[in-house]
């Protein structure tokens, strides 16, 4: 077939379009999702990606104009989405290391907005070159298909429409099936598979550059095949699992003490099982004053958990508190498949996969509820707010307890500890913290009834006389001891106003400070493999 009769056919040229439009959306969210291990998936991260890409498809679309009237040479074209299909194939491979050079890098020149930078440099890096490519696709296309002033604007539109169906296309594939399914890495192939598959339908109907499209289908197979034997975190030695969800990147490595979940490649521990012990030294260990308080030491009661995660503090109140009826509510099906597999999760533990203010509205009256779902600088906002704190109140049976772990600790005035703390103030009248003994975490407890503190104390003691539980009675009246009650202030979160990841970057550039003063002294020595360890 010739050039000029491939160019006359417009379904060619309309399926270029269409699968084009599909790639640009696969690779956004991919890269959503390569980023999110690392630097969170909140709003902010989104924000750069969304932004950097947009300049990307900006930049393409000028420079593929340009070139379309300089050249109007389809092979030029086909050419670019080939070398952007070898690209999009070595993203998998190549892109955690460098997302890990780059978090380095940028810690070095700066800790202020952190998230910020290292997001968009890495965007800048990995994702802004082949989206460029295929920004060039759509003005390429309007002058290949428009060949007179009598049906120009209709080709456009249908050019157009195609291209938006397949980003929509785009927009549903990866996130429902092949990213759940076979995970970010795969689902990078499988569209750098179809940007070479169209440039190699064009070159072998041409007869042109037959071997570069075979050489670039070569790549992408060497990388299907290379990048099933890499993890995310190339570095751990004792992982067990690693998958992705809808949600979560999932993780769960073992060691000889404990099995641990992690939602985030760097840092972080979502849920743990210890093998010999059985309180964990984490603040799970803290929130087990709640049921203490609501007075499930001595009657049956119901605890609600609402970020279940794969069960920790649901098998302590198990063993514990073993009349105590326990619901955990988890979105993501996956952890909860987790939960049993690998956590031992009771089969007394009602789990509920859905959303956990969703689940809340038509949920019955509790005497504890747990709120664990704030991850890092990701914290949902509908779940931060006076809305959703109030109806958490509601659904708590006179004498209820609410415990929320409070993971970003920071002594800076207008913190996001301190904006939850106060928000919870302004619901319930009696709010005392405790700051969990290591990492980061605050152990937050509010309740209506006034005298709950001073049963606090006469009920531990009373179970330990029973059980004689001695670690368990020192870590109650180390939490006794260090309770600080919260007053009321200015700060507050509503459905309508919850700048969560603004407030939780200010804490994590905090964090990242100390940690990066760390390595710095380590740069000095010339232990390059600590660095790289310790990020």
């Amino acid at each position: 077939m010739s050039t000029n009769k491939l160019m006359q056919n417009k379904c060619f040229l309309y399926a270029t379009g269409f699968f084009s439009g599909m790639s640009v959306m696969a690779i956004e969210l991919g890269a959503s999702r390569m980023l999110a291990p690392y630097f969170s998936s909140s709003q902010i991260v989104w924000t750069v990606i969304i932004g950097a890409i947009m300049v990307a498809l900006a930049l393409g679309n000028v420079w593929g104009g340009k070139m379309a009237d300089k050249n109007p040479d389809p092979a030029k074209l086909y050419h670019r989405l080939l070398f952007a299909a070898i690209w999009v194939a070595l993203i998998p491979f190549l892109g955690k290391y460098i997302i890990k050079g780059i978090s380095l890098g940028v810690g070095m020149i700066t800790t202020k907005n952190f998230l910020v930078w290292a997001s968009l440099a890495t965007c800048l890096v990995i994702f802004v070159f082949p989206l460029m490519l295929l920004g060039t696709v759509t003005p390429c296309l309007v002058k290949y298909t428009t060949q007179d002033l009598e049906d120009n604007a209709s080709v456009v539109g249908k050019l157009s429409a195609l291209n938006t169906i397949g980003c929509i296309i785009g927009t549903f594939l990866p996130t429902f099936v092949t990213i759940p399914a076979v995970g970010t890495a795969a689902t990078f192939l499988i569209f750098a598979g179809i940007l070479a598959g169209l440039s190699i339908v064009y070159f072998v109907a041409t007869k042109k550059l037959v071997v570069k499209g075979a050489l670039c289908v070569g790549i992408i197979i060497a990388m299907s095949i290379v990048t099933t034997e890499h993890s995310f975190a190339f570095w751990e030695s004792n992982i067990v699992y690693e998958d992705e969800s809808i949600y979560n990147y999932l993780q769960v490595k073992e060691d000889e003490h404990s099995i641990i979940l992690s939602t985030n490649v760097l840092a972080g521990v979502q849920s743990i099982k210890m093998k010999n012990e059985k309180l964990t030294g984490m603040y799970y260990d803290y929130a087990l004053a709640a049921p203490f308080m609501a007075g499930l030491h001595e009657k049956a009661g119901d605890v609600l958990i609402l970020g279940l995660g794969t069960g920790t503090f649901a098998t302590m109140c198990d063993e514990y508190f073993p009349n105590a009826r326990v619901e955990g509510v988890e979105i993501d099906q996956k952890i909860a498949d987790l939960a049993t597999e690998y956590f031992d999760l009771p089969d007394t533990v009602d789990v509920i996969v859905y959303d956990g203010r969703a689940y809340l509205q038509n949920a019955k009256k509790y005497d504890v509820i747990m709120i664990d779902a704030y991850q890092d600088i990701t914290i949902p906002f509908q779940m931060s707010t006076v809305e959703f704190f109030t109806q958490v109140k509601e659904h708590l049976n006179e004498d209820g307890v609410m415990v929320v772990n409070l993971n970003m600790t920071s002594a800076q005035d207008g913190s996001i500890n301190q904006y939850l703390c106060q928000t919870i103030a302004s619901v319930f009248p009696e709010v005392y913290t405790v700051n969990v003994g290591s990492g980061t975490n605050t152990e937050l407890f509010a309740f209506d009834n006034p005298e709950t503190l001073k049963r606090f104390e006469a009920a531990y003691l009373a179970y330990d006389e029973e059980h004689q539980v001695a670690e368990l009675t020192r870590m109650m009246t180390s939490i006794n001891e260090k309770m600080v009650k919260v007053e009321k202030g200015e700060h507050i979160l509503t459905d309508d106003k919850a700048p969560v990841e603004v407030l939780g970057m200010k804490v994590l550039d905090e964090m990242i400070q100390g940690e990066l003063d760390y390595l710095k002294e380590m740069l000095k020595t010339g232990n390059l493999m600590e660095i790289v360890n310790g990020i």
